[in-house]
């Protein structure tokens, strides 16, 4: 059976990815700071190469964990923590030599890459990510594959009454699908680019938004 690592997994998005992996036959190792699978801190080297041993070979990474773009950080250390982990636990994954056919997920977002938006450490850290996903496409294929997932607005606990606030009923309201995103809806397109059925699919943002960002 093959082990699929999703960080930031306790909940939501990263969630709702760990539950349908399962459902299609992997091992879904859950790393996150909160109760619900391996308490794995991802910005720490130590923590995540400790955690790879005690996990075992993985031929798959799905990087979610990230600080909330509410979070009140510094700039340097929303960047470090948004895009920073995502380099820190994809390289230590990476020296464990995965096996071939492996494949990465990184999850930014519509924010930074496709529309501006609080926070700038936020918008800046999602953009490096979709730059970083098409560095190490460009460099680790085809052994490993590398996309990246851009979801819009999603209904997870972080966003918990944003949908009734002005802005988010503006978003709703602009929205072709007309509603907001599900978890369900980002773990279905992350794990179809896990996939063999994405064989061919590598450097790729792809939204999951609805259609929202292109009907602005």
């Amino acid at each position: 059976m093959d082990t699929v690592i999703v960080t930031g997994g306790a909940s939501g998005i990263g969630a709702a990815i760990a539950r349908l992996a399962t459902e299609q036959g992997l091992r879904a190792v859950v790393w996150d700071l909160s109760p619900g699978g391996m308490i794995v801190d991802v910005r720490s080297r130590e923590a995540v190469e400790a955690a790879l041993a005690e996990v075992g070979p993985a031929r798959y990474l799905v990087n979610n964990a990230g600080p909330a773009s509410s979070s009140a950080l510094p700039f340097a250390d929303g960047v470090a923590g948004t895009v920073g982990t995502v380099e820190l636990v994809t390289s230590a994954w990476l020296a464990t030599d995965p096996p071939d056919g492996a494949a990465v997920v990184n999850v930014a977002s519509v924010a930074g890459n496709l529309v501006g938006t609080d926070s700038a450490w936020y918008c800046a850290g999602k953009a490096a990510i979709a730059g970083y996903t098409r560095h190490l496409a460009t460099r680790i294929a085809p052994r490993v594959r590398v996309n990246a997932v851009a979801p819009g607005f999603v209904d997870t606990p972080r966003m918990a009454g944003f949908g009734d606030t002005p802005l988010g009923r503006s978003l709703l309201d602009r929205n072709p699908m007309g509603r907001a995103g599900r978890p369900e809806d980002v773990a279905a397109a992350v794990l179809f680019l896990l996939s063999p059925a994405a064989a061919y699919v590598n450097g790729v943002l792809l939204p999951v938004d609805g259609g929202w960002t292109v009907s602005q």
